[in-house]
């Protein structure tokens, strides 16, 4: 049992502090992952800006799911007609880091 309970409180401490991380920190993480190539902060380029994904989504109860699928799916057609490629090896922290911090507005 002790070794299940390791890897668990790993797990959490690692999302505790993927969510605490301060917006260089997910800016930087959208760079690695090639977001800020259609995505900025707070204008729009390819894509929409992050803050307005943030006024589109804001009151919405599913708005983390629905955004961390479109992330991890991809898809065309909620921004535009130019479709968003799937990011499928995106971890899990580094997918609910994202999505937290374009839900934030990006700040």
């Amino acid at each position: 049992m002790v070794s299940l309970k390791l890897p668990v409180s790993i797990a959490v401490g690692a999302m505790l502090a993927a969510a605490s991380l301060p917006a260089s920190a997910s800016l930087a993480l959208a760079q690695k992952h090639a977001c800020t190539a259609c995505h900025s902060p707070d204008k729009k380029l390819i894509g929409p800006a992050y803050s307005e994904v943030a006024k589109k989504y804001a009151g919405r109860k599913d708005a983390a799911a629905h955004l961390a699928e479109s992330i991890r799916k991809g898809g065309v057609g909620q921004w535009g007609p130019i479709p968003m490629p799937a990011q499928p090896n995106l971890s899990d922290a580094d997918l609910k880091t994202l999505v937290n911090w374009v839900l934030s507005g990006a700040k």
